[in-house]
């Protein structure tokens, strides 16, 4: 093992650490504020129920090429994939036309 695995394994433990952190220190904030909760609670249920939209109008079908090795895609691998495409289109989306108005507003005002 050389030095540049020794590092590598360092920033994988780094930024595993500082997922943990800037998902448990929020929580913890928010405890003084139960309202914030339930609004952090809200966004996650209203993301979840864009996915599970997006997953029920997406495709299932796969391609002979990709069945086999070195991808073995399955139906339901296909049609998760194709759900996960949509909500990050769809969000996407949402994401521009906010700052379009955002910044609209400010020009107006």
């Amino acid at each position: 093992m050389d030095t540049y695995d020794i590092m590598l394994y360092v920033s994988y433990a780094l930024v595993g650490i500082g997922a943990v952190v800037s998902i448990l220190m929020p929580l913890f904030k928010s405890l003084d504020d139960p309202k914030s909760l339930l609004k952090t609670g809200l966004g996650i249920v209203a993301i979840l129920v864009l996915f599970f939209v997006s997953y029920s109008i997406s495709g299932n079908e796969v391609l002979p090429k990709f069945e086999s090795d070195p991808f073995n895609l399955t139906p339901a691998m296909s049609q998760m994939v194709g759900g996960l495409m949509i909500t990050t289109y769809v969000l996407t989306i949402v994401a521009l036309v906010g700052i379009v108005v955002t910044e609209f507003n400010k020009a107006i005002n």
